[in-house]
């Protein structure tokens, strides 16, 4: 008899989720941000070239539905009829390989604050990120780095003035085989996920800010500077731990960045998930000025128990599901 049976996750790990979720509660409800809970199923899928969306079809609708790869649209929704501050903390589905530190099913923390910029969120997400480590580890206060000092620092590469050739160079520089033409972005991506994130956070935690326009997602450009976005991202232990955003409200806008990613992964032969057009009416109607950010609480959870894998900090990763 096989013993796949049996959870991945000692009951000491079990407690610690538990006890760290209910830290997270508490950290949301003394600041007065309301928990909700929004749908898994969409008919909207994420347009993020990186990122795959999982579909499946429910019988009666014509249309496939996508499992949310982030709870952000259904968020953004509620925050443009009058929620105020939200938080969720639910199941979200990526279709990408399991490894190490990923695993198509994982637990998100998503949280919006209007009024705040992504500068002042992130003193937020430091502040969360402390206190639900506290009980098992003291972490020293956090550092800023923007993309660019990051990349010059840990890659040698000049983010301003690199071209893709020198960022292939850089990229076999590090012992990096890549057998695929990449354009400038994903070889960017390339670097950042294989050689400066596994550097990052090492001492303290470590915020990677301004990343680059092209990369902005769902954030707005910075004002007096276009050529990067509000955008961040928190590395602890060279880990990724969160993606944060001075929210995009301008609809136009954003319907061109969706259309642009459609045009992307149409010429890298992509699927091309169908485009939230209630997002859209949303933001028409009106988002409130409002930053956001996404964090993964399980390899916060692994990090927390002093786990290398994943899979250590689940019941049942997907081997076992």
């Amino acid at each position: 008899m096989s013993a796949d049976w049996r959870p991945a996750a000692t009951r000491r790990t079990l407690e610690a989720r538990a006890a760290m979720l209910a830290r997270a509660r508490a950290f949301f409800a003394a600041r007065g941000v309301l928990e909700v809970d929004t749908p898994i199923l969409g008919a909207g899928g994420t347009t993020d070239p990186q990122i795959e969306s999982l579909a499946t079809r429910v019988r009666g609708i014509d249309a496939p539905l996508y499992l949310a790869t982030s709870p952000e649209f259904a968020m953004k929704r509620l925050l443009a009829a009058g929620s105020g501050a939200i938080y969720q903390i639910g199941k979200v589905f990526r279709d990408e390989e399991t490894g190490r530190w990923h695993n198509p099913e994982f637990t998100m923390i998503e949280w919006y604050r209007p009024g705040l910029t992504d500068a002042a969120l992130m003193s937020e997400v430091e502040a969360l990120v402390g206190d639900l480590l506290a009980p098992h580890r003291a972490i020293r206060a956090a550092l800023r780095l923007t993309y660019a000092e990051a990349l010059e620092r840990h890659a040698g590469v000049d983010c301003a003035s690199a071209g893709v050739a020198d960022l292939r160079h850089a990229v076999a520089a590090h012992g990096i085989v890549c057998e695929t033409a990449l354009d400038r972005d994903a070889t960017l991506d390339l670097l950042m996920g294989l050689v400066v994130g596994p550097r990052l956070g090492r001492d303290a935690p470590c915020f990677v800010t301004d990343y680059p326009a092209s990369q902005a997602s769902l954030a707005r450009l910075r004002p007096g500077d276009p050529s990067v976005a509000a955008r961040f991202e928190l590395y602890l232990d060279g880990i990724e731990l969160a993606n944060g955003f001075h929210e995009l409200s301008d609809a136009r806008e954003q319907r061109a960045r969706f259309e642009s990613d459609l045009r992307t992964r149409r010429e890298r032969g992509q699927p091309l998930p169908a485009i939230d057009r209630r997002l859209l009416d949303a933001l028409a109607a009106g988002l409130p000025d409002c930053a956001g950010v996404a964090l993964g609480f399980d390899r916060l959870v692994a990090l927390a128990i002093g786990a290398d894998a994943l899979g250590d900090a689940l019941a049942f990763p997907i081997d076992r599901a």
